[in-house]
């Protein structure tokens, strides 16, 4: 990993793709999303500020674990005057997105135990797959639109 002198309180776009592992084009798209922002020289270059590299870390780390960058976005932008995010951050906003995880986990269970059960038959029903049909509370009631009758 390139060093850079830590006089140097801003970056080029490929210092920080360089220092952050990021390509330059999830950068470019980053930015776009508002997750971190650059200003511009007199020569239109992008530049960032040094903590632009927690938070690209802080960006790819919650991306790992499937976090969505909406959602990342809406955690960053709570943070006090747009801080970089530090140790409590993560740990405080790893708490609240647990539950999304673990939502998720089970669904991709299911998911998996379903797909075990469709390899063995084959169907493809839509009246009785898991797959093709999940969680088909309303087909119970009937065929047809159950939700537009009942408004």
């Amino acid at each position: 990993m390139p060093q850079i002198s830590y006089t140097i309180q801003e970056l080029t776009v490929g210092q920080l793709s360089a220092r952050s592992g990021a390509a330059v084009s999830a950068l470019h798209f980053y930015e776009t999303k508002g997750l971190i922002s650059s200003r511009r020289t007199a020569g239109n270059q992008r530049r960032y500020d040094r903590d632009a590299l927690r938070r690209v870390a802080f960006i790819r780390a919650a991306q790992r674990v499937g976090i969505p960058l909406a959602t990342i976005r809406e955690a960053l932008s709570e943070l006090p005057d747009e801080r970089t995010p530090n140790h409590e951050d993560w740990a405080r906003l790893s708490e609240t997105w647990r539950g999304e995880l673990e939502q998720r986990i089970k669904q991709l269970t299911r998911l998996r135990d379903h797909l075990d059960d469709c390899i063995g038959c084959g169907c493809l029903s839509l009246e009785t797959c898991a797959l093709s049909n999940p969680d088909d509370r309303n087909g119970l009631r009937g065929a047809g639109s159950r939700l537009l009758v009942e408004r």
